[in-house]
Protein backbone atom coordinates (compact mmCIF):
# COMPACT_ATOMS: atom_id res chain seq x y z
CA UNK A 1 0.00 0.00 0.00
CA UNK A 2 0.92 3.39 -0.62
CA UNK A 3 2.84 5.92 1.70
CA UNK A 4 0.00 9.62 1.81
CA UNK A 5 1.76 11.08 4.13
CA UNK A 6 2.60 13.83 1.29
CA UNK A 7 -0.95 13.73 -0.02
CA UNK A 8 -3.26 17.22 1.08
CA UNK A 9 -6.63 16.32 -0.68
CA UNK A 10 -8.80 13.82 1.21
CA UNK A 11 -7.75 10.14 -0.37
CA UNK A 12 -8.88 6.62 -0.31
CA UNK A 13 -7.26 3.97 -1.69
CA UNK A 14 -9.27 0.50 -1.67
CA UNK A 15 -8.08 -3.40 -3.03
CA UNK A 16 -11.12 -5.71 -3.01
CA UNK A 17 -12.26 -9.24 -4.36
CA UNK A 18 -15.67 -10.83 -4.54
CA UNK A 19 -15.78 -14.07 -5.08
CA UNK A 20 -19.33 -16.76 -5.23
CA UNK A 21 -20.13 -20.18 -6.11
CA UNK A 22 -23.93 -21.17 -6.97
CA UNK A 23 -25.06 -24.11 -7.04
CA UNK A 24 -28.75 -25.71 -8.13
CA UNK A 25 -30.44 -28.26 -8.32
CA UNK A 26 -33.58 -28.48 -9.88
CA UNK A 27 -35.63 -32.00 -9.57
CA UNK A 28 -32.68 -33.27 -8.55
CA UNK A 29 -30.62 -32.17 -11.53
CA UNK A 30 -27.87 -29.99 -11.50
CA UNK A 31 -29.21 -26.51 -13.41
CA UNK A 32 -26.69 -24.45 -12.09
CA UNK A 33 -22.96 -24.58 -11.44
CA UNK A 34 -20.57 -21.21 -11.55
CA UNK A 35 -17.80 -19.29 -10.00
CA UNK A 36 -16.85 -16.05 -10.13
CA UNK A 37 -14.17 -13.67 -8.86
CA UNK A 38 -14.07 -9.66 -9.39
CA UNK A 39 -11.43 -7.95 -8.18
CA UNK A 40 -9.98 -4.71 -8.67
CA UNK A 41 -8.89 -1.06 -6.99
CA UNK A 42 -10.15 1.83 -7.19
CA UNK A 43 -9.35 5.14 -5.36
CA UNK A 44 -11.46 8.64 -4.04
CA UNK A 45 -10.13 12.10 -4.27
CA UNK A 46 -11.57 15.05 -2.80
CA UNK A 47 -10.72 18.12 -3.56
CA UNK A 48 -12.67 21.65 -3.06
CA UNK A 49 -16.05 19.43 -2.35
CA UNK A 50 -15.83 17.41 -5.59
CA UNK A 51 -15.39 13.82 -5.87
CA UNK A 52 -13.22 11.93 -8.38
CA UNK A 53 -13.14 8.28 -8.43
CA UNK A 54 -11.56 5.83 -10.56
CA UNK A 55 -10.66 2.48 -10.69
CA UNK A 56 -9.23 -0.63 -12.77
CA UNK A 57 -10.06 -4.42 -12.78
CA UNK A 58 -6.40 -5.56 -11.38
CA UNK A 59 -4.68 -5.41 -8.35
CA UNK A 60 -1.08 -4.64 -9.07
CA UNK A 61 1.36 -1.26 -7.83
CA UNK A 62 1.07 0.17 -11.58
CA UNK A 63 -2.84 -0.40 -11.38
CA UNK A 64 -2.84 1.33 -7.88
CA UNK A 65 -0.79 4.02 -8.87
CA UNK A 66 -2.94 4.68 -12.08
CA UNK A 67 -6.08 4.78 -9.92
CA UNK A 68 -4.75 7.10 -7.73
CA UNK A 69 -3.78 9.87 -10.21
CA UNK A 70 -7.18 9.27 -12.21
CA UNK A 71 -9.18 10.00 -9.66
CA UNK A 72 -7.00 13.41 -8.73
CA UNK A 73 -7.19 13.84 -11.71
CA UNK A 74 -10.81 13.68 -11.99
CA UNK A 75 -11.61 15.52 -9.22
CA UNK A 76 -9.53 18.75 -9.95
CA UNK A 77 -11.43 18.62 -13.42
CA UNK A 78 -14.84 19.20 -11.15
CA UNK A 79 -13.31 21.63 -8.69
CA UNK A 80 -12.36 23.63 -11.59
CA UNK A 81 -15.38 23.39 -13.45
CA UNK A 82 -18.61 23.45 -10.42
CA UNK A 83 -17.51 26.19 -8.60
CA UNK A 84 -14.73 24.60 -6.22
CA UNK A 85 -17.11 24.66 -3.23
CA UNK A 86 -15.85 24.15 -0.03
CA UNK A 87 -16.79 21.25 2.27
CA UNK A 88 -15.28 19.82 5.12
CA UNK A 89 -15.03 16.06 5.86
CA UNK A 90 -15.61 14.27 9.08
CA UNK A 91 -12.30 13.62 10.65
CA UNK A 92 -11.43 10.18 11.45
CA UNK A 93 -8.31 7.57 11.88
CA UNK A 94 -9.24 4.18 12.96
CA UNK A 95 -7.27 0.41 12.09
CA UNK A 96 -8.32 -2.79 11.98
CA UNK A 97 -7.68 -6.25 10.88
CA UNK A 98 -10.58 -8.78 11.14
CA UNK A 99 -10.81 -12.07 9.09
CA UNK A 100 -13.61 -14.34 9.55
CA UNK A 101 -12.46 -17.01 6.56
CA UNK A 102 -12.94 -20.42 7.82
CA UNK A 103 -10.56 -22.28 10.11
CA UNK A 104 -11.70 -25.58 9.11
CA UNK A 105 -10.88 -27.27 5.75
CA UNK A 106 -12.08 -26.04 2.56
CA UNK A 107 -15.05 -28.97 1.41
CA UNK A 108 -14.85 -29.68 -2.14
CA UNK A 109 -17.76 -29.33 -5.07
CA UNK A 110 -18.30 -33.10 -4.80
CA UNK A 111 -19.42 -32.55 -1.09
CA UNK A 112 -21.13 -29.94 -1.34
CA UNK A 113 -23.46 -31.71 -4.65
CA UNK A 114 -23.76 -34.37 -1.86
CA UNK A 115 -25.08 -32.08 0.39
CA UNK A 116 -27.89 -30.71 -1.95
CA UNK A 117 -28.57 -34.33 -3.03
CA UNK A 118 -29.32 -35.70 0.00
CA UNK A 119 -31.41 -33.12 1.14
CA UNK A 120 -33.08 -33.06 -2.47
CA UNK A 121 -33.60 -37.50 -1.50
CA UNK A 122 -35.60 -36.35 1.52
CA UNK A 123 -37.54 -33.91 -0.34
CA UNK A 124 -38.10 -36.98 -2.35
CA UNK A 125 -38.99 -39.37 0.09
CA UNK A 126 -41.37 -37.05 2.66
CA UNK A 127 -43.33 -34.67 0.63
CA UNK A 128 -45.37 -35.95 -1.67
CA UNK A 129 -47.29 -34.60 -4.78
CA UNK A 130 -44.81 -31.79 -4.99
CA UNK A 131 -44.82 -30.29 -8.88
CA UNK A 132 -41.25 -28.97 -8.75
CA UNK A 133 -38.15 -28.72 -5.78
CA UNK A 134 -35.73 -26.19 -6.26
CA UNK A 135 -32.18 -26.11 -4.33
CA UNK A 136 -30.20 -23.13 -4.32
CA UNK A 137 -26.46 -22.82 -2.43
CA UNK A 138 -24.82 -19.26 -2.72
CA UNK A 139 -21.61 -18.99 -0.79
CA UNK A 140 -20.02 -15.29 -1.46
CA UNK A 141 -16.88 -13.92 0.42
CA UNK A 142 -15.94 -10.34 0.53
CA UNK A 143 -12.06 -9.28 0.91
CA UNK A 144 -11.10 -5.36 1.26
CA UNK A 145 -7.86 -3.60 1.98
CA UNK A 146 -8.96 -0.18 2.76
CA UNK A 147 -6.39 3.44 3.18
CA UNK A 148 -6.80 6.86 3.63
CA UNK A 149 -5.07 9.79 3.75
CA UNK A 150 -6.34 10.97 7.27
CA UNK A 151 -4.28 7.39 8.45
CA UNK A 152 -6.91 4.61 8.32
CA UNK A 153 -5.89 1.32 7.34
CA UNK A 154 -8.01 -1.82 7.32
CA UNK A 155 -8.50 -5.33 6.07
CA UNK A 156 -11.83 -7.62 6.14
CA UNK A 157 -12.60 -10.82 4.96
CA UNK A 158 -16.46 -11.39 5.10
CA UNK A 159 -18.26 -14.68 3.98
CA UNK A 160 -21.59 -15.84 4.02
CA UNK A 161 -23.62 -18.48 3.26
CA UNK A 162 -27.30 -18.85 1.91
CA UNK A 163 -29.50 -21.99 1.19
CA UNK A 164 -32.69 -21.41 -1.04
CA UNK A 165 -35.41 -23.98 -0.83
CA UNK A 166 -38.27 -23.69 -2.79
CA UNK A 167 -41.15 -25.75 -3.37
CA UNK A 168 -44.09 -25.78 -5.79
CA UNK A 169 -47.90 -27.53 -4.99
CA UNK A 170 -51.18 -27.80 -7.69
CA UNK A 171 -53.98 -26.81 -5.69
CA UNK A 172 -57.59 -28.16 -6.33
CA UNK A 173 -57.63 -25.81 -9.46
CA UNK A 174 -54.00 -27.10 -10.73
CA UNK A 175 -52.70 -24.48 -10.02
CA UNK A 176 -49.36 -23.82 -8.68
CA UNK A 177 -48.74 -22.82 -4.65
CA UNK A 178 -45.13 -22.22 -4.29
CA UNK A 179 -43.21 -21.44 -0.71
CA UNK A 180 -39.45 -20.48 -0.28
CA UNK A 181 -37.15 -20.88 3.03
CA UNK A 182 -34.05 -19.69 3.18
CA UNK A 183 -31.34 -20.39 6.12
CA UNK A 184 -28.86 -17.75 5.78
CA UNK A 185 -25.77 -16.96 8.13
CA UNK A 186 -22.32 -14.97 8.62
CA UNK A 187 -19.19 -18.02 7.25
CA UNK A 188 -18.36 -20.40 4.94
CA UNK A 189 -20.04 -23.32 4.48
CA UNK A 190 -18.09 -25.75 6.14
CA UNK A 191 -19.04 -23.23 9.01
CA UNK A 192 -22.52 -23.36 8.82
CA UNK A 193 -23.48 -26.34 7.43
CA UNK A 194 -22.62 -29.36 8.63
CA UNK A 195 -25.03 -32.39 8.26
CA UNK A 196 -28.05 -32.51 6.36
CA UNK A 197 -30.14 -33.68 9.03
CA UNK A 198 -29.74 -30.31 10.68
CA UNK A 199 -31.96 -28.87 7.99
CA UNK A 200 -34.58 -31.30 7.62
CA UNK A 201 -36.98 -29.93 10.24
CA UNK A 202 -36.82 -26.77 7.96
CA UNK A 203 -37.97 -29.09 5.22
CA UNK A 204 -40.64 -30.20 7.44
CA UNK A 205 -41.99 -27.00 8.43
CA UNK A 206 -42.21 -25.51 4.82
CA UNK A 207 -43.87 -28.58 3.20
CA UNK A 208 -46.68 -27.89 6.16
CA UNK A 209 -47.29 -24.73 5.25
CA UNK A 210 -46.93 -25.18 1.50
CA UNK A 211 -50.04 -27.78 2.20
CA UNK A 212 -51.81 -25.30 4.56
CA UNK A 213 -51.36 -22.64 1.76
CA UNK A 214 -52.77 -25.07 -0.82
CA UNK A 215 -55.92 -24.66 1.06
CA UNK A 216 -55.54 -20.93 1.66
CA UNK A 217 -58.63 -18.54 1.57
CA UNK A 218 -58.78 -15.01 0.57
CA UNK A 219 -57.70 -12.78 3.30
CA UNK A 220 -60.92 -10.03 4.11
CA UNK A 221 -59.32 -6.32 3.56
CA UNK A 222 -59.10 -3.74 5.38
CA UNK A 223 -57.40 -1.96 8.39
CA UNK A 224 -56.97 -5.12 10.89
CA UNK A 225 -55.23 -6.40 13.86
CA UNK A 226 -52.15 -8.08 12.94
CA UNK A 227 -48.66 -10.02 14.18
CA UNK A 228 -45.95 -9.78 11.41
CA UNK A 229 -43.51 -11.66 12.08
CA UNK A 230 -39.70 -10.81 12.52
CA UNK A 231 -39.37 -11.26 8.45
CA UNK A 232 -42.04 -9.04 7.90
CA UNK A 233 -40.58 -6.89 10.65
CA UNK A 234 -37.46 -6.69 9.48
CA UNK A 235 -38.37 -5.52 5.88
CA UNK A 236 -40.43 -2.74 7.47
CA UNK A 237 -37.59 -1.70 9.89
CA UNK A 238 -34.94 -1.99 6.30
CA UNK A 239 -37.37 -0.57 3.82
CA UNK A 240 -39.96 1.97 5.28
CA UNK A 241 -37.52 3.11 8.39
CA UNK A 242 -34.28 2.41 7.31
CA UNK A 243 -33.87 4.30 4.02
CA UNK A 244 -35.58 7.44 5.45
CA UNK A 245 -33.47 7.75 7.84
CA UNK A 246 -29.77 7.09 5.35
CA UNK A 247 -28.47 10.80 5.87
CA UNK A 248 -27.95 11.09 2.33
CA UNK A 249 -31.83 10.74 1.65
CA UNK A 250 -32.41 13.10 4.82
CA UNK A 251 -30.78 15.65 2.76
CA UNK A 252 -32.50 15.13 0.04
CA UNK A 253 -35.64 15.50 1.45
CA UNK A 254 -36.87 12.38 3.18
CA UNK A 255 -40.14 12.47 5.83
CA UNK A 256 -37.02 11.76 8.70
CA UNK A 257 -35.67 14.99 8.12
CA UNK A 258 -37.90 17.13 10.01
CA UNK A 259 -38.97 14.27 12.49
CA UNK A 260 -35.68 14.07 14.03
CA UNK A 261 -35.95 14.39 18.17
CA UNK A 262 -39.89 13.76 18.27
CA UNK A 263 -41.58 10.28 18.99
CA UNK A 264 -42.56 8.72 15.51
CA UNK A 265 -43.44 5.21 17.39
CA UNK A 266 -44.95 3.46 20.20
CA UNK A 267 -42.57 3.82 22.84
CA UNK A 268 -41.98 -0.13 22.75
CA UNK A 269 -40.37 0.51 19.27
CA UNK A 270 -36.15 0.96 19.49
CA UNK A 271 -34.42 0.48 16.33
CA UNK A 272 -30.89 0.25 15.34
CA UNK A 273 -28.45 -0.24 12.80
CA UNK A 274 -25.76 -2.41 14.09
CA UNK A 275 -22.28 -2.48 12.78
CA UNK A 276 -21.15 -5.94 13.27
CA UNK A 277 -22.05 -7.20 16.81
CA UNK A 278 -25.23 -7.51 19.65
CA UNK A 279 -25.12 -9.06 22.40
CA UNK A 280 -21.37 -9.60 22.48
CA UNK A 281 -22.00 -12.19 18.67
CA UNK A 282 -21.04 -10.79 15.50
CA UNK A 283 -23.44 -9.84 13.43
CA UNK A 284 -24.59 -11.46 9.90
CA UNK A 285 -23.41 -8.65 7.69
CA UNK A 286 -20.25 -6.93 10.09
CA UNK A 287 -18.80 -4.00 9.26
CA UNK A 288 -15.66 -3.78 10.75
CA UNK A 289 -14.19 -0.71 9.06
CA UNK A 290 -16.27 1.41 6.35
CA UNK A 291 -15.37 1.98 2.94
CA UNK A 292 -14.08 5.22 3.79
CA UNK A 293 -11.87 3.95 6.16
CA UNK A 294 -14.22 5.45 9.17
CA UNK A 295 -14.59 3.04 12.64
CA UNK A 296 -18.10 1.97 12.52
CA UNK A 297 -20.62 2.54 15.52
CA UNK A 298 -24.11 1.55 15.94
CA UNK A 299 -26.73 4.30 14.63
CA UNK A 300 -29.82 4.21 16.94
CA UNK A 301 -32.34 5.10 14.63
CA UNK A 302 -35.42 4.91 17.15
CA UNK A 303 -35.24 4.99 20.90
CA UNK A 304 -38.29 4.42 22.59
CA UNK A 305 -40.53 5.41 19.81
CA UNK A 306 -38.35 8.63 18.89
CA UNK A 307 -36.46 9.19 16.26
CA UNK A 308 -33.17 10.12 17.43
CA UNK A 309 -29.89 9.75 14.65
CA UNK A 310 -29.11 8.98 10.59
CA UNK A 311 -26.63 6.42 9.60
CA UNK A 312 -23.77 8.71 8.09
CA UNK A 313 -20.73 9.06 5.49
CA UNK A 314 -18.20 11.30 6.19
CA UNK A 315 -19.75 14.21 3.92
CA UNK A 316 -23.18 14.32 5.27
CA UNK A 317 -21.48 13.64 9.31
CA UNK A 318 -20.05 17.53 8.68
CA UNK A 319 -23.14 18.83 7.00
CA UNK A 320 -25.75 17.83 9.27
CA UNK A 321 -23.06 17.92 12.43
CA UNK A 322 -24.00 14.95 13.81
CA UNK A 323 -21.73 12.01 14.70
CA UNK A 324 -20.00 9.96 12.11
CA UNK A 325 -21.58 6.35 12.10
CA UNK A 326 -19.16 4.27 9.54
CA UNK A 327 -22.14 3.41 6.74
CA UNK A 328 -19.99 4.55 3.90
CA UNK A 329 -20.24 0.68 1.37
CA UNK A 330 -19.24 -0.34 -1.75
CA UNK A 331 -20.38 -3.62 -3.19
CA UNK A 332 -17.47 -4.16 -5.54
CA UNK A 333 -13.94 -2.66 -6.57
CA UNK A 334 -15.36 -0.57 -9.09
CA UNK A 335 -18.43 1.22 -7.05
CA UNK A 336 -18.04 3.94 -5.13
CA UNK A 337 -19.20 4.13 -1.34
CA UNK A 338 -22.86 5.26 -0.43
CA UNK A 339 -24.56 5.52 2.63
CA UNK A 340 -26.18 1.73 3.28
CA UNK A 341 -27.81 0.26 6.07
CA UNK A 342 -25.53 -3.25 7.85
CA UNK A 343 -27.72 -5.17 10.44
CA UNK A 344 -30.74 -3.51 11.01
CA UNK A 345 -33.67 -4.25 13.48
CA UNK A 346 -36.18 -3.94 15.72
CA UNK A 347 -35.35 -4.35 19.68
CA UNK A 348 -36.70 -7.31 21.35
CA UNK A 349 -39.26 -6.79 23.53
CA UNK A 350 -40.73 -8.64 26.86
CA UNK A 351 -43.99 -10.77 25.03
CA UNK A 352 -44.36 -14.41 23.90
CA UNK A 353 -45.18 -15.05 20.83
CA UNK A 354 -48.54 -17.38 22.02
CA UNK A 355 -49.57 -14.58 23.91
CA UNK A 356 -49.57 -12.14 21.21
CA UNK A 357 -51.73 -14.69 18.92
CA UNK A 358 -54.55 -14.98 22.31
CA UNK A 359 -54.81 -11.15 22.48
CA UNK A 360 -56.49 -10.90 18.62
CA UNK A 361 -60.22 -11.88 17.88
CA UNK A 362 -59.99 -11.16 14.40
CA UNK A 363 -56.86 -10.32 12.70
CA UNK A 364 -53.69 -12.34 11.07
CA UNK A 365 -50.37 -13.37 11.31
CA UNK A 366 -48.26 -12.86 8.89
CA UNK A 367 -45.09 -14.55 8.23
CA UNK A 368 -42.71 -14.69 5.01
CA UNK A 369 -42.52 -12.09 2.16
CA UNK A 370 -41.75 -11.86 -1.43
CA UNK A 371 -40.73 -8.32 -1.76
CA UNK A 372 -41.34 -4.75 -0.86
CA UNK A 373 -41.60 -1.35 -1.64
CA UNK A 374 -41.32 1.99 -0.12
CA UNK A 375 -40.24 5.24 -0.53
CA UNK A 376 -38.56 8.43 1.30
CA UNK A 377 -41.91 9.46 2.47
CA UNK A 378 -42.21 6.09 4.71
CA UNK A 379 -45.25 4.94 2.50
CA UNK A 380 -44.32 0.98 1.94
CA UNK A 381 -46.80 -1.62 -0.08
CA UNK A 382 -44.86 -5.11 0.92
CA UNK A 383 -46.14 -8.98 -0.70
CA UNK A 384 -47.16 -11.49 1.80
CA UNK A 385 -46.80 -15.33 0.90
CA UNK A 386 -47.68 -16.78 4.18
CA UNK A 387 -50.18 -16.08 6.64
CA UNK A 388 -52.82 -17.19 8.70
CA UNK A 389 -56.10 -16.43 10.00
CA UNK A 390 -56.54 -15.85 14.01
CA UNK A 391 -59.68 -16.27 15.27
CA UNK A 392 -60.84 -15.97 18.61
CA UNK A 393 -57.31 -15.85 19.88
CA UNK A 394 -55.95 -18.68 17.96
CA UNK A 395 -54.67 -19.31 14.68
CA UNK A 396 -57.00 -20.42 11.78
CA UNK A 397 -56.46 -21.47 8.04
CA UNK A 398 -53.92 -19.86 6.03
CA UNK A 399 -54.36 -16.78 3.37
CA UNK A 400 -53.55 -16.78 -0.15
CA UNK A 401 -51.01 -13.96 -1.34
CA UNK A 402 -51.67 -10.86 -0.25
CA UNK A 403 -50.60 -7.26 0.30
CA UNK A 404 -50.33 -4.89 3.79
CA UNK A 405 -49.50 -1.16 3.05
CA UNK A 406 -49.48 1.82 4.65
CA UNK A 407 -47.15 4.81 6.25
CA UNK A 408 -44.31 2.87 8.51
CA UNK A 409 -44.72 5.58 11.50
CA UNK A 410 -48.56 5.32 11.78
CA UNK A 411 -48.10 1.27 11.62
CA UNK A 412 -45.28 1.82 14.33
CA UNK A 413 -47.22 3.92 16.72
CA UNK A 414 -50.28 0.94 16.76
CA UNK A 415 -47.51 -1.22 18.22
CA UNK A 416 -49.07 -2.72 21.64
CA UNK A 417 -46.98 -5.53 22.05
CA UNK A 418 -43.19 -6.61 21.22
CA UNK A 419 -41.90 -10.63 20.86
CA UNK A 420 -38.98 -11.14 23.19
CA UNK A 421 -36.84 -13.45 20.53
CA UNK A 422 -35.23 -11.91 17.33
CA UNK A 423 -34.52 -13.67 14.32
CA UNK A 424 -32.09 -12.23 11.29
CA UNK A 425 -32.32 -12.63 7.97
CA UNK A 426 -29.28 -12.22 5.42
CA UNK A 427 -30.14 -14.02 2.45
CA UNK A 428 -30.55 -10.82 0.05
CA UNK A 429 -29.41 -7.65 -1.28
CA UNK A 430 -30.60 -3.80 -0.87
CA UNK A 431 -30.34 -2.09 -4.33
CA UNK A 432 -30.19 1.28 -3.90
CA UNK A 433 -28.05 2.21 -6.68
CA UNK A 434 -25.93 -1.00 -6.32
CA UNK A 435 -26.91 -4.11 -4.83
CA UNK A 436 -25.33 -5.17 -1.38
CA UNK A 437 -25.50 -7.62 1.33
CA UNK A 438 -27.39 -6.55 4.33
CA UNK A 439 -29.25 -8.32 7.02
CA UNK A 440 -32.85 -7.48 8.48
CA UNK A 441 -33.87 -8.60 11.79
CA UNK A 442 -36.82 -8.48 14.47
CA UNK A 443 -38.99 -9.77 16.93
CA UNK A 444 -42.55 -10.25 16.18
CA UNK A 445 -44.70 -7.34 16.55
CA UNK A 446 -48.16 -6.75 16.83
CA UNK A 447 -49.75 -3.90 15.14
CA UNK A 448 -52.70 -2.19 12.67
CA UNK A 449 -51.94 -2.28 9.30
CA UNK A 450 -54.22 -2.34 6.08
CA UNK A 451 -54.49 -5.58 4.10
CA UNK A 452 -55.61 -6.32 0.47
CA UNK A 453 -57.54 -9.25 0.17
CA UNK A 454 -61.35 -10.25 -1.62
Amino acid sequence: MPNFSDRSLYTELRLQENWKQTLQLTNGDVTSNSVETVSGASARVCDQGQWGFASLPEITSEAIKAVLQEASNNAAFLARHQGQSSSSLSESTFSVKKDLSSRLPATSLEQRLTFLKTLDQYILDHCPNLESRILRLHLETISKRIQTSTGSEGFTCVPRTVLYIYLTINNDQLEPVELMHSISERGEYQDVFTEPSSLFDDIDNLYQQLLDKKEAIPAKAGYKDVILASELSGLLAHEAIGHPTEADLVMAGSVAAELQGKQVASPLISMMDFAHSYRDETLPVPVFIDDEGSEPEDAVLIDQGKLTEFMHNRYSAAQLGQPLSGNARAFKYFDEPLIRMRNTAILPGNDKLEDMIASIDDGYYLIKSNNGEADATAEFMFGVTLGYEIKNGKLGRAIEDTTISGMAFDVLNTVTMVSNDLHWECSGYCGKKQVIPVACGGPAIKCKVHIGGE
